[in-house]
């Protein structure tokens, strides 16, 4: 059941995304952009000022180079990470160049998804002492990413190295650990490709969860949502993985099909069914985080931390539609 509480969320993302949209319906072609930017604000608990928002919208796009992907649409997505997430957004974005180039520095490639990465660990190692062992570390787990999934992974998984690199333990083991995941689901039914390997990510980081159980519990929830009518997708493998983080959530799936119907039926929303489905999950795992049994679980940390890693694989689809809209049209001028 829809609670009045997250009726409010539904409504706030609504309204942020209709301000939006009116504001910058001539700069942002992709409206997929304008609903993660409204998503941020929700998810996070953060209240949405349009001024202050385009106000460090044009900072960004000041601040950066002529050929800097930050002149683009991202700009938008990024000013809404650093909203949400810091008092002093403008300082932080100036620290956020500067870890970009030390990021760089250390072996990642320029461009887009270094940008999300160096975001995700802005937000996640507080400490700057801590930062190069962190990029080291990085960098060791995506190529032992790519050593597993030569073909699935790209600089794309930048941001999920990042996040699965302050995990417990070396490289080695959890890579493993992930590796067991991966077949495991994969002999349960689900398909191989980039959104398995993204939910046995997520599924990694529940370690106070045996693997078979998480594996039966996102079973169970895939086929649920498949019996509700919600008609899930591989893209939605990341979603159910959330949910089965946190216990068996078999209860919440009618509310994320209430959600989903409501948002499919607005005009602005009804051609992304696909990511109105994400957002709906998001919606009511943000709620769940408020739970006093999960603060106790230590579990709140974790979900905080893998949803903005989802936001920032959203925000790598886009980015990557967007390239490859680019190149086809022959490339920038």
């Amino acid at each position: 059941m829809v609670t009045e509480e997250l009726q409010k969320k539904v409504n706030q993302y609504k309204d942020i995304y209709v301000q939006l949209k009116r504001e910058l319906k001539w700069k942002v072609t992709d409206q997929r952009t304008l609903m993660m930017v409204a998503s941020m604000y929700v998810v996070n608990g953060q209240s949405f000022n349009l001024n202050r928002f385009l106000d460090l919208s044009d900072y960004i796009k000041n601040q950066v180079s002529l050929f800097s992907t930050l002149k683009s649409y991202q700009r938008f997505t990024t000013a809404a990470m650093l909203d949400v997430r810091f008092e002093q957004p403008k300082e932080k974005f100036n620290e956020l160049i500067h870890l970009y180039e030390e990021m760089v520095d250390g072996g990642f490639v320029r461009g887009t998804f270094t940008y999300i990465a160096a975001l995700v660990m802005l937000s996640n190692t507080p400490d700057r002492r801590n930062r190069q062992e962190c990029i080291k570390k990085s960098l060791a787990f995506y190529k032992g990413m790519k050593a597993e999934h030569l073909f699935l992974t790209s600089s794309s998984d930048y941001p999920l190295a990042v996040l699965l690199a302050k995990a417990e333990g070396s490289v080695d083991e959890l890579i493993h650990h992930i590796e067991l995941f991966y077949k495991k689901l994969n002999k349960s039914g689900f398909r191989k490709g980039n959104d398995l390997q993204f939910l046995s990510h997520i599924l990694s980081l529940g370690h106070e969860s045996e693997a078979d159980l998480l594996v039966e519990r996102c079973t169970r929830l895939f086929d649920l949502f498949k019996q509700s009518g919600s008609k899930p997708k591989a893209m939605h493998y990341p979603a159910v993985g959330l949910l089965a983080l946190v216990d068996d959530r078999a209860s919440e799936i009618e509310t994320i099909r209430q959600i989903v119907h409501e948002l499919n039926s607005e005009k602005g929303f009804k051609w992304h069914k696909d990511l109105n489905f994400i957002m709906a999950s998001h919606f009511v795992m943000s709620e769940k985080t408020k739970n006093s049994s999960l603060l106790e679980a230590g579990i709140y940390t974790t979900l905080e931390a893998l949803i903005q890693a989802q936001q920032a694989a959203m925000i790598a689809v886009v980015a990557g539609t967007t390239t490859a809209v680019d190149s086809s049209g022959g490339g920038e001028g």
